[in-house]
């Protein structure tokens, strides 16, 4: 399973308040139950297969041009770790162990 930060900013907005804009992209990261995401206070963290995580991030993407965005600047991060299973549990319990 890979694991995939993205931060997504909307551009040509009215206001520069954007939680309705990340309220709205919340809303639709729960219409794919088949992945794992976290949100945080400045991007989301999915976990999953990785061309599922880049068909979900392509939805989410798209969704502050449905709310009147004139341009949605996306960025993302992938940790695609294939020699042993990795998940974002696994990866903050083994920091964890390291602190102990």
């Amino acid at each position: 399973m890979a694991i995939a930060e993205f931060t997504i900013i909307p551009i040509g907005t009215a206001t520069t308040s954007l939680s309705g804009y990340v309220a709205d992209l919340h809303k639709e990261l729960e219409k794919h139950t088949d992945v794992t995401f976290e949100m945080t206070p400045m991007g989301t963290i999915l976990e999953g297969p990785l061309e599922r995580l880049f068909e979900v991030i392509r939805a989410v993407h798209e969704v502050p041009f449905t709310n009147g965005a004139q341009r949605v600047s996306t960025s993302i991060k992938i940790d695609d770790r294939r020699d042993k299973a990795a998940s974002m549990t696994q990866k903050m319990q083994s920091v964890a162990e390291k602190l102990n």
